[in-house]
């Protein structure tokens, strides 16, 4: 069975966001067009409380793209984003929703950043993704949205690691780049890791050589 992970498609990733990703907005026309070729679309949204600890605001004399700790865990600190209840963090408008199943919530715990759909970035605690993937007989995931060189790089890894065949869908990807090449090096270690690198226009061929999503 195949499952799309769109990851993190909301308002303040996209242009005009509190967190803008370069060109994020370019995926969701990629995400819209190949929902239909999968039997199961699930999404991803970062949920964050007020003053998360991932947010620069939240430490004094920090600014965004520092480093600090976290969680006992290096943090790359943000501005105030995806704040629970608030427009930026809900699902852009433009999204094509009818055929998401299901949405996971993460980076609800103030305490620690999630950047995976799957897990907390220490792996203390789970979304409950993984289970409901197992419980309805998933076998391969393929993997878009934003942004490649965290969410979508580590919801990736860890799909991997959970015993899914992982695909990466690269054109309905745009990465942050905070430091030059950082795209191109998520891209390679998800590649190292056993993730497929994939494009949408060749999903049709490849869903139905292995049995195909629903049309």
């Amino acid at each position: 069975m195949n499952t799309l992970i769109l990851v993190d498609l909301q308002n303040d990733f996209v242009p005009g966001g509190a967190l803008p990703v370069p060109r994020g907005d370019e995926v969701v026309p990629v995400a819209n067009r190949v929902q239909s070729f999968f039997d199961l679309v699930v999404a991803t949204q970062d949920w964050h409380p007020p003053g998360h600890g991932s947010f620069a605001a939240s430490h004094h004399g920090k600014k965004p793209g520092d480093v600090t700790l976290l969680g006992g865990l290096e943090q790359v600190l943000w501005p105030v984003h995806c704040v629970q209840g608030t427009r930026g963090a809900e699902l852009l408008e433009v999204l094509e929703k009818r055929r998401i199943a299901r949405v996971f919530r993460k980076g609800t715990d103030p305490a620690i950043d999630s950047y995976s759909g799957f897990f907390d970035n220490g792996h203390r605690r789970a979304t409950g993704l993984g289970d409901y993937l197992r419980e309805r007989g998933v076998t391969d995931v393929f993997v878009l949205g934003l942004a490649t060189d965290y969410c979508v790089k580590l919801t990736a890894l860890d799909a991997i690691g959970l015993g899914f065949r992982t695909h990466l869908v690269e054109d309905g990807c745009r990465g942050v780049d905070l430091r030059p090449g950082d795209v191109e090096r998520a891209v390679e270690e998800m590649r190292r890791a056993g993730v497929r690198i994939v494009r949408s226009d060749e999903l049709p061929h490849l869903l139905g050589a292995a049995g195909g999503g629903s049309r």
